[in-house]
């Protein structure tokens, strides 16, 4: 163990009494496009479970050439012309939970640098940005800003190295303006070493800034013509030499942000929700760091080559044929299906990377983004699988949906007009409940190597689905009962 840790490890012991009584925060991104999605993909405001999360990002808007926050899409954010009025619709949110904090993200990969490099480079066009960001905040009751810009000094910035300054002075500007009402400011901010380094002065964005969210994902892609991982916490398969400072594995992301200079209380660490996919050159050489000839397969819902999300991902799994495997190195499963790789995460590798962070009291995890995990539950037994499994490693309470709540014959007897006993497990799997559409039978073995029938509700007004073994919109899922 370096010396690092150790010290850091020293720093928590003398700080775990009055570090554990403050709650982690749970930052949940959310992909506006994924309203536009089909099927079962479709997800707007109201599929927000604001018992998840202790912030939510709006994502995303823009700015103009004067530096003017603009919306991206005014069909999809404003009222007007039959709009779908989404930004109020989402600080509305705040009736189910008074004490969750909205977030108003500008930004974002499609943006690009250019923009913000001339934006942060010219004191009127900062000046724009400070005063119409927060118009737009006070006018839709947002808590605060998260600003993305993708990324300071690097892709098609204008000014180059001095984005790193002028960033800092946009931050620096933002917050005097923002402490006068009371308003938060985060970023969301490169993670590895060898691109951080390129865009911050770490203690000088510190200094400004309320949250830090280190996007800690697409550390490998498709582009890098090799398999790999999206989101490794260790060194893994393939990276045994790989120099310390050309590591993209989280453990060498904490390290970095807090060795220079990002407090443990303001570090958001962010993880995925999604996966990449990669198509192999040979189906036979199919490990970690195997030949690839660029993205994989696409998601029903996302339809983008190179990435999928685990709520379609997890359907693959429960209807093809896919070999599971687990990194023991990295701590992150991967899957292979002939000439398909994708590497994922699940409940358990993002429970391992969530209690590693907490050794260095870290402030909590950031989500990207809700909208892909599961969120409908309609592979396992409970909606947003992965997340609540985010919250419970961060020691959150967090109650069960209906969906997943449990009935068997020992127990509660469900709602129906027949009781859980009177359904006969013929085998071990999932069963259409005869009585009611809404709901189905889970069949396992207990203890005693006998089939217990639990039953399950699917969630909303969806019915299960006995042919694809899943909640589905009625129409779709043929239960005439």
């Amino acid at each position: 163990m370096n010396k690092f840790i150790l010290f850091m490890l020293g720093v928590i012991l003398v700080t775990t009494e009055q570090v554990t009584a403050k709650e982690k925060y749970v930052v949940c991104y959310y992909g506006t496009w994924a309203a536009y999605r089909n099927g079962l993909g479709k997800f707007d405001v109201t599929n927000i479970n604001t018992e998840l999360c202790t912030h939510i990002v709006y994502t995303f808007l823009g700015i103009n050439r004067t530096g003017t926050v603009v919306s991206l899409d005014p069909y999809l954010d404003y009222p007007e012309n039959w709009g779908r009025d989404n930004l109020r619709k989402f600080n509305a949110l705040k009736k189910q939970n008074p004490n969750i904090k909205t977030i108003l993200a500008v930004g974002g990969w499609n943006e690009g640098s250019a923009k913000y490099s001339v934006m942060a480079a010219t004191p009127k066009l900062r000046k724009n940005f400070i005063t119409s960001a927060i118009e737009m905040i006070k006018k839709f009751g947002f808590d605060g800003l998260d600003i993305d810009w993708e990324y300071p000094n690097r892709g098609d910035t204008v000014y180059g190295h001095d984005d790193i300054n002028n960033f800092s002075q946009l931050l620096k500007e933002l917050r005097e303006a923002f402490d006068k009402h009371g308003l938060l400011l985060c970023a969301a901010v490169s993670s590895v070493k060898s691109m951080a380094s390129l865009s911050y002065d770490i203690p000088a964005i510190s200094r400004y800034l309320d949250l830090i969210n280190v996007m800690a994902y697409d550390m490998n892609g498709a582009s890098d013509l090799v398999t790999g991982h999206n989101s490794p916490l260790h060194r893994g398969e393939g990276d045994e030499n790989v120099p310390k400072d050309n590591l993209k594995t989280i453990d060498a992301v904490l390290e970095y942000w807090l060795e220079q200079g990002c407090p443990p209380e303001k570090l958001i660490l962010g993880l995925p929700l999604y996966g990449h996919t990669f198509k192999l050159s040979n189906a036979t050489i199919n490990g970690v760091r195997a030949p690839s000839d660029g993205p994989g397969i696409a998601g029903p819902y996302t339809a983008t080559r190179g990435m999928i999300g685990y709520n379609e991902l997890c359907m693959k799994f429960r209807r093809e044929t896919w070999k599971l495997k687990y990194d023991n190195s990295a701590k992150v499963p991967y899957a292979v299906q002939g000439n398909n790789w994708v590497s994922y995460d699940d409940a358990q590798s993002l429970t391992a990377k969530v209690k590693y962070a907490l050794q260095f009291n870290i402030a909590g995890i950031t989500l990207w983004s809700i909208e892909t995990d599961d969120f409908l539950g309609t592979c396992y037994l409970d909606d947003y699988p992965l997340t609540r499994a985010v919250n419970i490693a961060l020691g959150r309470s967090i109650e069960s949906t209906t969906h997943g709540s449990v009935s068997t014959s020992t127990t509660e007897k469900p709602s129906t007009s027949h009781p859980t006993d009177q359904f006969v497990c013929a085998d071990t799997g999932f069963f259409p409940n005869p009585e009611d559409c809404t709901s189905y039978y889970y069949c396992v073995k207990n203890a005693g190597n006998i089939l217990v029938p639990k039953l399950l509700h699917c969630p909303g007004n969806l019915h299960w689905d006995q042919n694809n073994e899943l909640c589905n919109y009625p129409d779709q899922a043929n239960c005439n009962i």
